[in-house]
């Protein structure tokens, strides 16, 4: 990490905390990535207009003042719409409302323009092919609630605090080499689920798990067309996926979460994606699937861990999950979101998913998913046990399933145990590079490693009922030392000298104070 991304960091993190005193993680999580991601729309639309003005030699702070006003400010939304997916006036970017906020040297109030500068930016779309992606993007920035203060001044006060910090930040968008926002933007994501306990796994992956998933996914690909997260949270899953091959085509996810699908398009858009680039839905993705009649190159998510879902009996008429003759249990979607990402993986891609334990040797219809999925379709590749304490907000084990439908390795499964393969950080345990590096490359070469890794015959596995679970297949029984059975004797044998010394000590000290010795 350079130093200016360290500095930028721990700019933003300040900032951040400006707001912490007044509200929960949850809420001024909200407003700042949301005043960061107005700034960085100012920031684009105010480059790409000076960009479209260079040969005329006017820049977008003046054209509103210029006599050809409304011809420029016309041509230039129709490109911008085009290019960046929304328009904003010169008078509505975010400098200017920060240097509005401290004309003349104290605090001015500009809450309700502020306001209807966020409205506008989403009703900038209205009737475009971007409206979707934009559409109510800004609902969680809420500048009329009480958690930013109890009057309308102080609300006033405490934002156009915030927007004056942040207008001191340069965001570096001129240098187009440089994801230094979209960094540090992942950042701040990845700090409020740190903080955050249980409702972190609703929005967060953390990165060691993402980049795992990630190299997992891509293994022999420089390029993919598409790339698909059904859980897909903030994004961070799917942008990860992006930094493992040299481009993808396509950007597709689904999130139910409200909040949390505003927070994956806005992650999306700072990241640079183009809006034509990304579709995500705001859907349940079990009950309501919005991408049915696609396939993926590649498929990763981190679903939420054994999740309640209808398990209506109408499912079993339903192309995902008819042929397994059971549905995946009503207390426990695990398998119910396999099925799902398989449904929808190309003949020829891969999908990494991570899940409980329980979902390889857990029985009933779970047995019987797990079956067909290997004896029938042949689908299961590998099978990798993570580190306990990984994840935000739980602490059980967890596992990555690696699944395709055209496997080069027809004849067996391959099994990791990464379990030991991890750094204790305060209450966290984390992944480091190289556990990183030897679960993926074990996983690329196939290879077989005392204690970590062993490659099952399907034949081994049906043997074993179809049941995963890792210690059948990877022995990491640590034979112990032999105890010297005559230095434990000679041990005890001092020790017992030593207690009745002592025991002598106390009675000679109890005799001295006239009181009755304790034994």
């Amino acid at each position: 990490m350079t130093e200016k991304t360290q500095q930028l960091h721990a700019q933003l993190w300040n900032i951040a905390n400006t707001l912490r005193g007044k509200m929960d993680a949850d809420d001024f999580r909200d407003y700042i990535l949301g005043f960061i991601f107005y700034k960085y729309l100012s920031r684009k639309m105010n480059l790409y207009a000076n960009e479209i003005l260079k040969p005329d030699g006017i820049e977008y702070k003046d054209v509103e003042d210029h006599p050809q006003s409304e011809a420029y400010l016309n041509a230039i939304r129709d490109e911008a719409l085009d290019k960046l997916g929304y328009f904003l006036l010169p008078s509505e970017l975010f400098s200017e409302l920060a240097r509005r906020g401290n004309a003349g040297g104290k605090h001015q109030f500009i809450l309700g323009d502020l306001g209807k500068v966020l409205n506008h930016i989403e009703q900038s779309t209205m009737g475009s092919e971007s409206e979707e992606d934009f559409g109510n993007l800004f609902e969680d920035l809420d500048l009329t609630s009480s958690k930013l203060g109890k009057t309308e001044n102080d609300k006033n006060e405490l934002i156009v605090r915030v927007l004056t910090h942040l207008e001191e930040i340069d965001f570096d968008l001129e240098n187009t080499e440089s994801d230094l926002l979209g960094d540090a933007y992942e950042y701040l994501i990845g700090k409020f689920a740190s903080g955050a306990g249980k409702k972190a796994g609703e929005f967060y992956t953390p990165q060691q798990v993402s980049k795992v998933l990630a190299q997992l996914v891509t293994t022999g690909r420089e390029k993919l067309k598409s790339v698909y997260d059904p859980t897909c949270g903030s994004g961070s899953l799917l942008l990860r996926v992006a930094k493992e091959v040299k481009e993808v085509g396509a950007f597709y996810g689904q999130e139910m979460n409200p909040t949390t699908y505003n927070l994956c398009r806005m992650n999306m858009i700072m990241h640079d994606v183009h809006y034509k680039r990304f579709d995500i839905k705001n859907e349940d993705t079990l009950e309501r699937p919005q991408h049915m009649e696609m396939r993926f190159d590649a498929i990763v998510a981190n679903p939420p861990f054994s999740a309640k879902w209808s398990a209506n009996p109408l499912f079993m008429s339903d192309n995902r999950f008819r042929d397994y003759g059971k549905l995946a249990p009503k207390s426990k979607a695990d398998f119910a979101f396999v099925q799902h990402m398989i449904y929808q993986l190309d003949d020829h891609g891969t999908m990494a998913v991570v899940l409980p334990h329980g979902v390889l040797f857990r029985g009933a219809a779970e047995g019987q998913i797990r079956k067909y999925l290997i004896e029938e379709k042949n689908y299961l590749d590998a099978v990798i046990g993570l580190p306990a304490n990984i994840f935000y907000g739980t602490s059980i084990p967890t596992c990555i399933l690696v699944l395709k439908k055209k496997r080069e390795y027809d004849n067996d499964v391959l099994f990791i145990d990464a379990s030991q393969q991890f750094e204790k950080v305060k209450t966290q345990n984390i992944l480091r590079g190289e556990d990183i590096d030897k679960i993926i490359e074990t996983y690329r070469e196939r290879k077989e490693e005392d204690k970590f890794s062993y490659v099952a015959d399907l034949s081994e596995i049906a043997e074993n009922d179809y049941n995963l679970n890792i210690p059948r297949y990877v022995d990491t029984f640590e034979e112990e030392e032999p105890v010297n059975l005559a230095a434990v004797s000679k041990g005890l044998k001092e020790l017992e000298k030593d207690i009745k010394e002592t025991d002598i000590s106390i009675a000679n000290y109890c005799n001295q104070l006239g009181i009755d010795t304790p034994f």
